[in-house]
């Protein structure tokens, strides 16, 4: 028997790192033509929708409010984040990335509709009024945390102290955190397709065939399927499950299966006005409480966590350069700003990077800047056209969740895509990144498994904000891999690892001004930069 003829040589050499990732259409700096441009922006708008329902649809019920009150929230969220996201997109980082709701900002918002203060309307007989109140106090408390919360952003962005803090940031310890940016959010993806598995699983196996395989098939129309994939499966998805509902198929289903499947059961049409535009204080002045907003102030700071990840990851699937440390410092002083305006407005909710939506930068291969800000005049449009935006917030969340089974790995993928400039065959290299991502899946485990069973996180005293600022952060999976990788790189063997833990790589984009792409990419508009200048 022959033996197998010996390797060439150019086939046993690694794939080298590369400072920006190949194979993207169209790139943060250039956009598509006009027409591919819009339908692109209307397809991140719809894809933003999941997070933008999913979080009404928990916290306006629990607050005392009904369908015509989730409806204004859902409205409100939508015209915030259009806002938010054109200044994020103009003045912040400049990625291409949708600053919508965020589910961290969650758990605080609960514990200020348990709040005694809140729950104190007495006449049963009058049950309809006491709930309106009830609803419109906690609204106004949410928005006075918010108020202080967004102090903890806009100062760490624009005073420059998160630049410094990110400056010892090494690929090494970006790769747990960017990677459980995506990946801890395993809970949405298929738990939530299951909740109504006839239709979630279509949704998810259309995308990945749409998307994956027949570009691979077909010699025509190659970037048609992958790149409008989601605009091609969801109206399927869509009308199969409308025509689930009218045929009767969940007539006699329990509750809980009619809301996930049935088309018909958001409550967010019938409730939504045809044209309104949500304007500042619209629930009344803010109220103010300061253990609440202690709380909300360390939500605020996991936010600024998990969206440096994001935005790490948003730039390579821009096919920028690394983004330099002032850049996402003076982004998330913009986030903090739209954490101002989400309390001015009324959302019951903060603002940070949607995940799904750098998901489908990667889905698309297309990180321009120009179809993310188109996609806020869809967000804005369609926030003020109540009926209609309510129209497509009515999709079943099923089939979000078959999308961000892709969108989420794709943001993990990124994570993991860092370790191209790190030294695998090291032991230190093995441990912080085993032992970062171990941490970060199982200390949020523990936490989230406890409140589940009791009813309570494993920090229990009187104080319910005290609570908060334990027990929130380590649930945050970003948030505990990020410090634990943090912590270690930059404790562990720091002058005998600097090239294995990638660092030097990075070494050019830790100032502004060091690398001409840098100026390329997230220089600002109208020639600001003179006035504020990056570092």
């Amino acid at each position: 028997m022959a033996a197998a003829p010996p390797p060439k040589a150019d086939e046993l050499q690694p794939h080298p790192p590369k400072e920006q990732l190949a194979g993207v259409s169209f790139c943060i700096t250039s956009p598509p033509p006009w027409p591919e441009a819009i339908i692109l922006g209307f397809q991140h708008f719809i894809v933003m929708l999941g997070t933008t329902v999913i979080i009404p649809s928990a916290l306006v019920p629990q607050m005392g409010g009904g369908n015509e009150e989730k409806a204004r929230v859902v409205q409100t969220i939508l015209f915030v984040a259009g806002i938010n996201t054109l200044l994020q997109t103009f003045f912040g980082t400049r990625l291409p990335v949708v600053m919508g709701g965020s589910y961290i900002f969650v758990a605080p918002t609960i514990s200020i509709i348990l709040a005694g203060r809140y729950s104190n309307e007495a006449d049963p007989r009058e049950a309809f009024i006491a709930h309106v109140k009830k609803f419109l106090r906690t609204m106004r408390g949410t928005q006075g945390a918010l108020i202080i919360a967004s102090t903890i952003q806009i100062i760490l962005g624009f005073s420059g102290l998160w630049r410094n803090v990110l400056k010892l940031l090494s690929p090494l310890s970006a790769v747990p955190l960017v990677s459980l940016v995506g990946f801890g959010l395993y809970e949405l993806g298929f738990p939530g397709v299951a909740k109504c598995v006839e239709v979630g699983l279509p949704e998810l196996i259309l995308l990945v065939v749409f998307s994956q395989y027949l570009p691979q098939v077909l010699h025509f129309g190659k970037d048609v399927f992958g790149r409008f994939g989601v605009l091609f499966t969801v109206p399927i998805v869509w009308l199969y499950a409308y025509i689930l509902t009218i045929g009767g198929a969940y007539k006699n289903s329990p509750p809980k299966t009619q809301v996930h499947c049935r088309v018909d059961r958001s409550g967010l049409v019938g409730g939504a006005p045809w044209i309104s535009v949500p304007y500042p204080f619209q629930w009344g002045a803010p109220t103010f409480d300061a253990g609440e907003a202690f709380a909300m102030m360390m939500t605020s700071f996991i936010a600024l966590v998990e969206s440096t990840g994001a935005f790490i990851g948003a730039s390579r699937y821009a096919s920028a350069t690394m983004i330099p440390p002032s850049i996402i410092s003076r982004g998330i002083g913009w986030q903090g700003i739209g954490i101002l305006l989400d309390s001015f407005f009324g959302t019951a909710n903060g603002t940070s990077v949607s995940v799904e939506n750098i998901g489908l930068l990667a889905l698309t291969r297309v990180g321009s800047r120009r179809v993310v800000q188109i996609s806020a005049g869809f967000m804005i449009f369609f926030s003020v056209l109540g009926k209609f935006g309510a129209l497509f917030a009515s999709i079943p969340l099923p089939i979000f969740a078959g999308m961000y089974c892709l969108f989420f790995a794709y943001v993990g993928g990124v994570g993991l895509s860092f370790l191209q400039f790190c030294n695998l065959n090291s032991f230190r290299t093995k441990f912080i990144m085993g032992f970062a991502f171990f941490m970060g899946l199982s200390v949020p485990q523990y936490f989230n498994e406890y409140t589940a069973v009791a009813g309570y996180g494993p920090v229990h005293t009187g104080a319910r904000w005290f609570n908060d600022m334990i027990n929130v952060p380590f649930s945050s999976k970003p948030f505990v891999a990020g410090l634990v990788a943090y912590v270690l790189d930059n404790t562990l063997q720091v002058k005998d690892a600097r090239k294995d833990r990638g660092y030097h790589w990075w070494d050019k984009f830790r100032s502004y001004k060091k690398d001409a792409r840098s100026t390329e990419f997230y220089s600002l508009p109208f020639n600001l930069n003179k006035f504020f200048p990056s570092v």
